[in-house]
Parts: structure tokens; sequence; C-alpha cells
């Protein structure tokens, strides 16, 4: 008989304890560590994200898929070896691929919608990742008949609409059509909220130049909304978006012009579908000198401690 989900579930046992006994918890991805940065820098970043989360005074559970079965939680020896893996021997798994990757033996990676799943599964209410994914530039087509649509819009935004769950991030990534990814999220009643300022956090630069649909003054006023959303049982995900460290951030219109030609040079490669955001990443690592590098490490770990402290608040919530 084929196994459920739930069952398919190996939780590390700090996890599991944490999870019993009422205490807070954030989700981490391991696509970071599997196709997001090379190694050691995959696997330091992973480990500076659970002490991250740690030091907000919540329990980490970064999440994998092995041979068949959806670890929640990775000690040291499985980080290793999921940080270690060959390159092409990690599967990726998105939720129309999951099924696939627990099909296999090997290890495979979960990005943000098949993180949400399987924290979802395990009773895990907050996450925490880099940036969403959503839609891509050109996906709504172009203003001539020469470009088509590409429809290229990740399963993240479905996934955001559908598994109720707290996304920290630094808003979409700025390889995105920003405008348009909102406008879905909008559409399938997922609110996208900022903390500290009126404009959409820019991923690796603090602003992407649009208003937030939503802001709250700091982290304190973002739990309080977030366990609102949760309570109202609307079957939605909310995202709470931080801006990257300002000491490490890319200016505002460099990073937007970067993006903007990198976006150009892969429409000129032909370089489209799961391959095209890790080629539009390293292409603007290159071009902004590692630059981006730093940035998007900073604010992976700034969210894992922004999430920590959200979960620790929602772990106080009555109920």
């Amino acid at each position: 008989m084929t196994s459920s989900l739930r069952d398919r579930l190996t939780l590390l046992p700090e996890v599991d304890h944490a999870l019993a006994t009422g205490r807070p918890i954030v989700a981490l991805e391991s696509t970071l560590i599997s196709h997001g940065l090379p190694y050691p820098q995959n696997v330091e970043v992973a480990r500076a994200s659970e002490a991250a989360v740690r030091g907000a005074g919540a329990v980490p559970a970064t999440i994998g898929i092995r041979d068949g079965r959806v670890l929640i939680g990775l000690d040291d020896d499985a980080l290793d070896g999921l940080a270690t893996a060959p390159s092409g021997t990690v599967f990726k798994a998105a939720r129309p691929s999951l099924s696939a990757a627990l099909s296999r033996t090997g290890w495979s990676a979960t990005t943000v919608s098949a993180t949400m799943i399987a924290a979802h599964a395990a009773g895990i209410r907050v996450f925490a990742t880099g940036g969403i994914g959503g839609v891509h530039r050109g996906a709504l087509g172009g203003p001539d008949a020469i470009h088509r649509p590409t429809f290229d819009i990740s399963s993240d935004l479905e996934e955001l609409a559908r598994t109720p769950m707290v996304v920290v991030c630094a808003g979409p990534k700025g390889i995105l059509d920003v405008a348009a990814t909102l406008e879905v999220l909008e559409t399938r009643g997922v609110p996208v909220v900022a903390v500290g300022q009126a404009e959409l956090p820019g991923f690796t630069a603090r602003s992407a130049g649009i208003r937030a649909p939503w802001s709250v003054p700091d982290v304190a006023a973002a739990a309080a909304l977030a366990a609102t959303h949760l309570a109202l049982d609307l079957g939605s995900g909310i995202v709470i978006c931080v801006p990257v460290p300002a000491d490490v951030a890319l200016p505002d219109d460099v990073a937007r012009a970067v993006a903007e030609r990198a976006a150009h040079e892969a429409d000129e490669a032909g370089v489209h579908g799961p391959a095209l955001t890790p080629w539009l990443l390293a292409r603007i690592a290159e071009i902004t000198d590692g630059a981006s590098v730093r940035a998007n490490t900073a604010l992976i770990v700034n969210d894992a401690r922004i999430a920590g402290q959200i979960a620790v608040r929602l772990a106080q919530v009555p109920g």
C-alpha cells in the first residue's frame, strides 16, 4: 500500500520533541545547500541560518528528502552529505516533482513549495527562505507578437495560496516580474507584508521600487498580523518581507539594472524553465563581482533570525 506524506516523515529527535512540547520551530529549505551556493559556503550558510533560529529562541528544522523519506530536520552528517553530494546528483523537489523525489534513491532538496508542504504536514507554522519565486519576466508575453508568453510562473505562488504558513523572506527574487508576482498573490488571497518600511524589499536590494501591499512597523506587529491570519483559517499563507541588511545591500538602481541585463542575456542564450533561476543568479554574481552573493547569504541568515522571533511570538499566542 502506498504511504501518505505523513507516513514518509522522519523527524529529527529535537524537532519531534519541540512539536510535542509546543516549542517554536522554523522550517528551512535545502535547495540553497544543493543548488544555491558552492561548498563549503552552502553548509556554512545553512549552519549560520540554524544558529540564527536558535539565537532567537526557536528550533531549526532544515528539510530535505533522502531515499523516499522526508527529513524534518537534518543533523550535521546529513547537512554535510547534502552539501558535498556530487554535482547533478541532487534532485530538486517542488510540488509538481515531489512524487518523483519520493520515488527515487539519493538526495532531493526541497524548494519553497516542497518545504512548505513538508513543514505543514509535520505541524510547523513558520518557514524562512531567501526570496520567493514568482512570475518570471516574459511569462505574460511582450509588447508585440514576437515575444510570446512563456507562462513561466513558480509553483511557490500556488503553494502560498493553498498552504497556511508564515513565510519570511526578503521579498520576491529580483530577477522576477515583481509587480506581476504581487498581482498573482493578491488574486490568490495571499497577504504580502513589509516590515519596517512602506516599500517592498527587493531581495538583494532594500527596495523593489514598489509600494508593499501592506506594511507593519516591526517584528512584533508582523507576528500579531500573522497570528490573526492563521487563526482565520483562510487556507492561504502569509508572506512577511524583511529588507536585506543595509551594510551588504546592493543599491536599488544597480540591483534592478543588473537583473534586467541578466534576464536579457538569458533570453538571448535561450535559457528557460528550471535552469533559468540558477543561471540568472550565477550571472548576476558575475556581473556584481560577488556582491550579490554576499547580500544573498546575509539576507538568508537575517530571514532565519526574524522567522525565529516570529515563531517564538506565535508560540505564546493561546490556541
